[in-house]
């Protein structure tokens, strides 16, 4: 058994209020909104693990940097 989606209309005039169910057109566009949804999601997740990704890379030739030069003023001394 299938749940029928509704929608809430209220005529601001007399306060009626009227449960509906939603069209077809309603539901596309439901179903369209939500899977853009996910999309965005889904590259927002992306992008935040990229640059963290990015960020600890970068600590990580910070420190290899820092270890090269350790070992330079080392073999000068």
């Amino acid at each position: 058994m299938s749940e029928t989606l509704t929608k809430i209309v209220i005529n601001c005039e007399t306060g009626e209020q009227q449960v509906l169910p939603l069209t077809a057109e309603e539901i596309a566009q439901r179903e369209a909104d939500a899977a853009e949804s996910a999309v965005a999601e889904a590259e927002r997740i992306a992008a935040a693990e990229a640059t963290a990704a990015a960020k600890a890379s970068a600590a990580v030739a910070v420190t290899l940097a820092q270890v090269v030069d350790s070992l330079v003023v080392q073999e000068s001394q």
